[in-house]
């Protein structure tokens, strides 16, 4: 049986989508896109379904899994939730990024042993993300 990563997208809460937008593609040196809501979901600010989404980088029959960040009625950004880590080829260099960005290091890279190394941050909407590496 070939493994398979068990992840195929992620949602990142945000409150502000232009701030949050801006954090992320100064720490990623990635550009995030609109992504626009299926046809079927084309609802009022006001509806409890409401959400905008900008889309992460993504190929969707390559490994490993994209996301979005959404501004939602239905979810809200802050510590405690989900906890998601992005690849890096030297975690230390994304972190070196965040308080420039608007965010807060939560905690510097740190070792993993023979699983790689990993480091944390607050993003400007108040949400913990990590970094990982294996150098």
């Amino acid at each position: 049986m070939t493994a398979k990563n068990p992840f195929v997208w992620t949602e990142i809460s945000v409150n502000d989508l232009a701030r949050a937008k801006k954090f992320y593609e100064t720490v990623l040196q990635v550009e995030l896109v609109e992504l626009p809501p299926p046809d079927i979901m084309k609802v009022d600010k006001d509806d409890p379904c409401f959400f905008e989404m900008l889309a992460f980088p993504a190929d969707m029959m390559g490994t490993g899994s994209s996301g979005t960040l959404v501004k939602s009625n239905m979810s809200k950004p802050g510590p405690g939730g989900t906890f998601v880590y992005f690849h890096a080829d030297d975690c230390a260099v994304e972190l070196s990024r965040v308080e420039a960005a608007g965010g807060k290091v939560v905690f510097e890279k740190m070792s993993l042993g023979e699983y790689g190394f990993c480091c944390a941050a607050e993003d400007t909407e108040g949400n913990h993300i990590g970094f990982h590496s294996m150098k």
